[in-house]
């Protein structure tokens, strides 16, 4: 029953068919019929071609019906204002977002004309400095090595990637054309915690494979970690780094579950679960417990994976925990090679409000922290920094970059590129466009061979705009971005500039004991190697 009321999108279509048929014959008797004939018969015409174009997913989609969609679309420049205003307590800039990546994602021009579309006198308005002597870039495959001296197998990355999204919450054509793009393009996507699909497979590009708490592609009957199935996971020429999850921007401190229901075959085989039982990721890892751990385990991926960069990622929550885990680094001698730092507002998927809203550290406060703690340990130097949360446009990137982060992920930038249109229906298995759903017929709508070109042009478009703000800036590199490159307006209407608020703590200043106005020594003293539980609760 519930898939015949799927097909409804499809009433539209075969309506108007069902009418050209019936004004034929009645044609015959009431010649004045044969022009609704035309009429309905173009239509007839246009509702094929929708379903056989590559372009579109919502016109493969919803044949016919879908073209009020782009009226709407059409006119959107008298109306533009009121979207925005009535759109913003839910999706806030979404549309612009979006209208940024369709440009770049199709090769359109992204220029506009009438100055800025910001409110630039309101506060929190943030912009980029520049000098009277800019530079340019013949070459903005900006790239940086990841990598640490215990590392055999370095990877020299984009500075812009696809972020996690595994097979299951996405389909296997939205899969497939976001690796085809990052083939195309030669930058690396993040598998997700679902393990490595064979749509990650065919497509070639660079994998980057991340393993939750659910141990996917490489776990043991009973959930807990495989080392050996690890190891023929990672030994794949196409898996570049290892990334263990340790929470989410999303819904950090909380599990997961796939229902039985929803678990193809195809899906049982990425994530080397049985069909018939519910998928279950813990809220917590099971192959480790305290600090220590968890540097020792990143050591076993490490050797498991050949030497290649082994990392994790998170979102910040006890600050104190994180400190746990850099002086666990110290103790042990065993340091990751990277770091992503996921904001609370990122995450693609469906999540509780709560936890979407309110649990986490925001991107930007996350990173900072984060690189200022890796500095005050002396270790800064020898770990990268990716960041993600809702890093869509060069100015993201560039304002990131400045905070201490070495490169960044995009979840949201890509799904766009593939033709997420932000229905909200990604937990029903109902997307209009074929991205968040398992429906064959529904996926179907999203052509491989289209978006795929889209996400590479995306990623390159986006790496040009990233050149053109460093070179305004007067920059030889765009890792060259530091915090007194940006400013903002603040609530009295006075300027700050970035460096004032999200200022670079000095080297090793918390191994000397060096006083601070921002608490880190104090937390940097409750902090312990050997357990993540605070001093006054054991």
């Amino acid at each position: 029953m519930r898939d015949l009321l799927d097909l409804e999108r499809f009433t539209t279509l075969v309506l108007v068919i069902a009418l050209t048929v019936i004004c034929f014959v009645l044609g015959f008797w009431f010649p004045w019929v044969f022009v609704l004939f035309v009429a309905f018969a173009a239509l007839s015409a246009l509702g094929i071609r929708d379903l056989r174009q590559p372009s579109h997913a919502i016109l493969r989609n919803y044949p016919v019906l879908g073209h009020m969609r782009f009226l709407f679309e059409g006119i959107r420049p008298e109306i533009r204002q009121y979207l925005i205003e009535s759109d913003q307590d839910e999706q806030p800039f979404s549309r612009e977002q979006r209208s940024l990546v369709y440009q770049r994602a199709k090769g359109a021009e992204d220029k506009r004309p009438f100055g800025t579309q910001e409110a630039v006198y309101d506060a929190g308005y943030a912009w980029l400095t520049h000098s009277v002597q800019p530079t340019e870039f013949k070459d903005t495959d900006f790239r940086v090595t990841i990598g640490g001296p215990d590392c055999k197998q370095p990877y020299a990355a984009s500075l812009y990637n696809i972020s996690a999204m595994s097979f299951g919450s996405l389909s296997a054509n939205a899969i497939s054309a976001l690796n085809q793009g990052a083939k195309m393009g030669g930058f690396a996507h993040d598998t997700g915690e679902g393990g490595i699909s064979r749509y990650h497979r065919e497509g070639g590009g660079d994998l980057i494979y991340e393993i939750g708490s659910g141990y996917f592609g490489c776990r043991n009957d009973d959930g807990t970690f495989n080392a050996e199935k690890f190891a023929k996971q990672a030994a794949s020429d196409q898996v570049k780094m290892i990334e263990l999850k340790l929470s989410q921007g999303a819904k950090p401190g909380q599990g997961g579950m796939l229902p039985a229901s929803k678990i193809s075959e195809e899906i049982a085989e990425a994530r080397g679960v049985p069909m018939g039982v519910d998928c279950i990721s813990p809220a917590a890892h099971s192959a480790f417990s305290n600090p220590v751990e968890l540097t020792e385990f990143l050591g076993l991926l490490r050797e498991k994976s050949g030497g290649k960069p082994v990392g994790f990622k998170l979102c910040i929550g006890h600050r104190r925990e994180f400190m746990c885990m850099v002086k666990a680094m110290l103790h042990t001698g065993i340091y990751p090679d990277f770091i992503v730092v996921d904001g609370t507002e990122g995450g693609t998927g469906a999540a509780p409000l709560e936890f979407a809203n309110h649990v986490g550290m925001p991107m930007v406060e996350g990173l900072t922290f984060v690189h200022n703690t890796l500095r005050g340990a002396g270790i800064r130097d020898r770990i990268k920094i990716g960041a993600a949360g809702k890093l869509v446009s060069a100015f993201d990137i560039a304002r990131a970059l400045s905070l201490g982060a070495d490169w960044c992920n995009s979840a949201r930038g890509y799904m766009f590129a593939i033709g997420c249109i932000q229905a909200q229906a990604c937990h029903t298995n109902h997307c209009p466009v074929g991205v968040a759903t398992q429906d064959p017929l529904r996926q179907r709508a999203l052509d491989v061979g289209n978006k795929s070109q889209r996400v590479a042009r995306f990623h390159k478009n986006t790496m040009k705009a990233l050149g053109k703000m460093a070179g305004a800036a007067g920059l030889q590199n765009p890792c060259d971005f530091l915090p007194y490159h940006f400013m903002a307006r603040k609530a009295d209407g006075q300027m700050a500039e970035a460096a004032d608020v999200y200022a670079y703590m000095p080297e090793g200043f918390l191994l000397d004991g060096t006083d601070d106005e921002h608490g880190f020594q104090e937390r940097w003293g409750r902090a312990d190697a050997h357990s993540f539980t605070p001093p006054e609760q054991r």
